[in-house]
């Protein structure tokens, strides 16, 4: 055997070797065991979606037996879940604005345009409609003309509505903060002298502003005179006469009369302004105030270079709240005027009449917060 051949069979017998060697690795290693099916003993919710990502099987005894069946998972994500979530508090919301307010607010501007009259079945019949209600007939803009050509009524109060509001609500904005800067400062009794500026508000709603100006007799409950007495911006006078000094002097008693009527006013109706300035100041950092102790400022000068500015903010919201509050106030002759109107059953009318003082208050509005924003101070500019 040549040289060559012996090399070649040494290298054929190696190789079979090595093969052999293979195959016996491969049937000594077992085959891999398939996957477990998961079992659990747990019926909850958390025990389904602790394994829902596996093939899990919820094992449950019934008559005895144990049988298995597979636990649901839930194909909705997390993520969309909480928007589903949040989608469906708001939903309340949104059905009631629109039921309330979205809907109201269109039909009063239709009735603004037409002549919208009760009628009843008789006449609903006898005009040609088929049921009993409110029926409007288009009349473009005779609402609106007739507010400012045909009612007397409606300009003047109008023009006098506006002319006492914009002075008062400055009143109302400097007595305001004037007594949230008072009920600020540490002293005994503060709480309570809290309270007394803030129990107009809470006591104005509901039964007690009814027992406040006496309507309770017309809900079949007598004496109500003597409880609204205590109410009375004229107490004063009232206790003068009693004293006898009441008659006087005509010109002393007038100018009692209004002071104290005017006072009672102002404390009844600044509560929430009030409140609104007190949380405006407790929000200044006690380090401005330490600051501009070191650097010698006075009170006056800490006041019109570090308080004011920083609740500036809230003299606006404050602003426009007062501006509002007495526009549509009760005692207010323009909102009298359009309360009247649809008492009467004027509906069309008295809709155009709200729309066109809705107009004015409006643009009242733009312009103050025009010019009073430009004085406004931000922390973030």
């Amino acid at each position: 055997m040549s040289k060559e051949e012996k090399q070649a069979s040494e290298n054929t017998a190696k190789t079979e070797n090595a093969v052999e060697k293979a195959e016996q690795t491969a049937q000594a290693v077992p085959e891999a065991a398939p996957a477990p099916v998961k079992r659990s003993a747990h019926n909850t919710a958390a025990a389904a979606a602790f394994n829902a990502e596996g093939e899990e099987v919820d094992v449950r005894r019934q008559k005895g037996e144990k049988r298995e069946r597979k636990i649901k998972t839930n194909k909705i994500p997390y993520e969309r879940k909480k928007h589903l979530y949040g989608y469906g508090f708001i939903a309340l919301w949104f059905i009631g604005t629109v039921w309330l307010f979205v809907i109201p607010v269109i039909k009063s501007i239709e009735y603004s345009f037409s002549n919208a009259m009760m009628h009843d079945k008789a006449d609903a019949l006898a005009a040609g409609y088929t049921s009993a209600g409110i029926h409007t007939e288009w009349n473009n803009f005779a609402n609106y003309i007739k507010a400012f050509t045909g009612d007397p009524d409606f300009p003047r109060e109008l023009v006098a509505s506006i002319g006492q509001i914009i002075p008062q609500a400055f009143v109302i904005m400097i007595f305001s903060l004037f007594i949230a800067i008072m009920l600020n400062q540490k002293f005994r009794g503060r709480t309570f002298a809290r309270a007394i500026f803030f129990l107009p508000v809470l006591i104005a709603t509901g039964p007690i502003i009814t027992v406040i100006n006496g309507d309770m007799a017309s809900q079949g409950i007598s004496g109500a005179t003597q409880f609204s007495a205590l109410f009375k911006t004229d107490l004063v006078s009232e206790l003068m006469e009693f004293v006898g000094i009441y008659n006087i002097n005509p010109d002393f008693t007038t100018f009692i009369e209004e002071l104290t009527s005017n006072v009672l006013n102002l404390v009844w109706n600044s509560g929430i302004q009030i409140l609104i300035f007190l949380s405006a100041l407790q929000n200044i950092p006690p380090s401005a105030k330490e600051a501009a102790n070191m650097e010698g400022a006075t009170a006056w000068e800490f006041f019109w270079k570090i308080t004011f500015p920083m609740i500036s903010p809230m003299i606006l919201a404050n602003l426009i709240y007062t501006i509002i509050d007495a526009f549509v106030a009760t005692d207010n002759e323009v909102m009298n005027l359009i309360l009247k109107q649809s008492r009467l059953g004027d509906y069309g009318y008295s809709a155009a009449m709200a729309w066109i003082y809705f107009a004015i208050i409006g643009a009242i509005l733009g312009i103050v917060v025009l010019i009073v924003n430009r004085f406004v101070y931000y922390e973030n500019e």
